[in-house]
């Protein structure tokens, strides 16, 4: 099945109809819109960042039942491919970003998108590392709920290492889980510390997979050999506003899940953590809810 980017929505909701329900172990392409949902474009003005509609920013595709999940499930999403577009922008938003107040003034890049790199500045170029800025399932709790902060459930989480090759894993929470994604980035720094990336609209390839009662208590990221200054790697993840709280929810979700699969005592799983481990600031401009991330190199595991 393909679907087009015009099929989207701007906030998450248990009551959202499916566009589609698939069959767990089924592929889907999605077409996803760039983050601004129409607003900008590659003749767009800093002038246009100030009647920017915040309601209508980090349009998703979407949603899609899964069919049979349940809450306490785990749903798996295998990131096939992303095939970004021709453009993307790249912008100071008055009141938007971690310097908000040291850079007050609408400032904007567009950037042309060619074979493996995307023109920032003239004359200088950033590597391609494709990923989605928003992937996530409804929450349980009735709605809607705002597009911008991520959750337990995913969402505008910003993870940098969700690319091609990478897998995550999302509690489910609603019947049908109801997925979408959206909010691909040519590229992106940890953290996204001006509150953008290089925003482009993209073609997704994914594959849904259910897990039954393994749903994990935050999302948790796998990646591959192909993930961006990461490689083969497992990420477990913190979302919630102190990033102390959620620094440590991430470490100890990794420690759980280095126990689990390693059968280490959870002493030397904290320890193997802290000697060969990362932990990254993924997100922390979307208020009120930052995202921790804490990597470790699966050769470590064998």
């Amino acid at each position: 099945m393909h679907f087009e980017r015009t099929r989207t929505h701007t906030s998450w909701d248990r009551n959202l109809p499916p566009l589609a329900e698939l069959t767990p172990g089924e592929e889907l392409v999605v077409d996803t819109a760039e983050a601004s949902g129409g607003q900008l474009n590659p003749g767009s003005a800093p002038r246009d960042l100030e009647a920017l509609d915040f309601s209508r920013l980090n349009p998703v595709t979407g949603p899609f039942a899964v069919a049979s999940a349940r809450p306490g499930d785990a749903l798996v999403v295998d990131i096939l491919d992303i095939a970004v577009g021709s453009w993307g922008w790249t912008a100071c938003i008055p009141g938007f970003g971690l310097l908000a107040d040291d850079f007050t003034a609408p400032h904007l890049r567009i950037s042309k998108i060619t074979e493996g790199s995307a023109e920032l500045l003239p004359g200088l170029t950033i590597p391609l590392a494709p990923m989605l800025g928003t992937i996530g399932v409804a929450p349980p709790e009735p709605g809607p709920h705002g597009m911008i902060p991520p959750r337990r459930w995913g969402g505008n989480m910003d993870i940098r290492h969700l690319g091609p090759g990478s897998r995550l894993i999302l509690p489910v929470g609603v019947e049908g889980a109801l997925l979408s994604l959206g909010d691909a980035h040519a590229a992106m720094g940890d953290g996204e510390v001006a509150g953008t990336g290089i925003e482009t609209d993209a073609t997704v390839r994914i594959r849904v997979d259910l897990l039954r009662d393994a749903a994990p208590r935050t999302p948790v990221v796998e990646t591959d050999a192909r993930s961006h200054r990461t490689g083969r790697a497992l990420a477990t993840t913190g979302i919630g506003p102190d990033l102390m709280r959620a620094s440590r929810d991430a470490t100890r979700a990794l420690v759980d899940l280095v126990v689990a699969r390693s059968g280490l005592a959870p002493e030397d799983a904290y320890l193997l953590a802290s000697v060969s481990g990362d932990l990254k600031i993924s997100e922390i401009v979307d208020t009120p809810n930052w995202v921790v991330t804490a990597h470790l190199p699966l050769d470590v595991l064998g």
